[in-house]
């Protein structure tokens, strides 16, 4: 898939976001959209945004994926990104790329993003559904598991490396992304969403634990929250039966 064409959005901080947009109709109207967002460190190459795209074309829905700014095709530095930049990234492409609801799908790092989306865009939202959602996780994921050493080395050198379950190469945890990461947090005050959540979740993933579904659950000023568990689904969420269970999911709202 590494040579699919894809097109560029120059944003308005002059990134060049790379994105793949299929149109199921001539205007998109009322229909809504499904927009993914990707992981920390991941591209719209991956197995469940691929999965959406091929369902997408044969059921001839509206679809788009994208890199953030430093991911995959698009333009930048990973190591000098954050989640800011990466919010303002999902923020154009919405605004610039699609027309009338969304239904967004955060992976990962994307279910983040994509609750920063509806606090920004709460009008735009049809739906929202988290896989695997990882809000807060520079704070109360990195931050929090660094020691008293990681920590001064992080003030004093502005970064540090970290062994990734993913890659050879290590993560890259700058100063930068700690603190920019601390004015996105979104479970430190309820979170007002006018539009249904779903929660995707499997209680074998490693990186974030199911509780922590329940706890952005629990932090949303929204009945229309749901949390569904797979007890045999890991972190990547990707095997037949957590595919099976994401466009379903989907289909609900469509």
């Amino acid at each position: 898939m590494a040579d699919r064409r894809y097109d560029i959005l120059k944003t308005s901080t002059n990134r060049d976001i790379a994105f793949v947009k299929h149109y199921a109709i001539e205007k998109e109207g009322n229909k809504p959209g499904i927009l993914f967002l990707g992981g920390f460190r991941s591209d719209m190459e991956g197995t469940k945004a691929t999965f959406l795209e091929d369902w997408c074309l044969k059921s001839k829905h509206n679809f788009l994926k994208f890199d953030y700014s430093g991911h995959g095709s698009s333009s930048g530095s990973f190591e000098n990104g954050c989640i800011t930049d990466w919010k303002n990234d999902a923020c154009e492409v919405l605004d610039k790329l699609t027309e009338g609801p969304q239904i967004l799908v955060g992976s990962s790092m994307g279910g983040w993003i994509s609750l920063l989306l509806g606090k920004l865009r709460p009008e735009r939202c049809k739906a929202l559904i988290g896989i695997a959602a990882a809000p807060d996780f520079t704070e109360n994921s990195f931050w929090a598991s660094f020691n008293e050493e990681q920590r001064k080395l992080l003030n004093y050198q502005g970064f540090i490396a970290l062994p990734s379950d993913y890659s050879s190469e290590p993560y890259i945890i700058s100063k930068k992304l700690i603190e920019d990461g601390r004015l996105n947090l979104v479970l430190k005050t309820p979170l007002e969403l006018p539009f249904p959540t779903r929660l995707l979740q499997g209680m074998k993933d490693m990186d974030v634990h199911y509780s922590e579904a329940i706890a952005l659950a629990e932090n949303l000023v929204n009945l229309d929250t749901k949390i569904i568990i797979l007890k045999e689904a890991d972190h990547q969420f990707s095997s037949p039966q957590c595919l099976a269970l994401l466009k379903q999911t989907i289909e609900e709202f469509l």
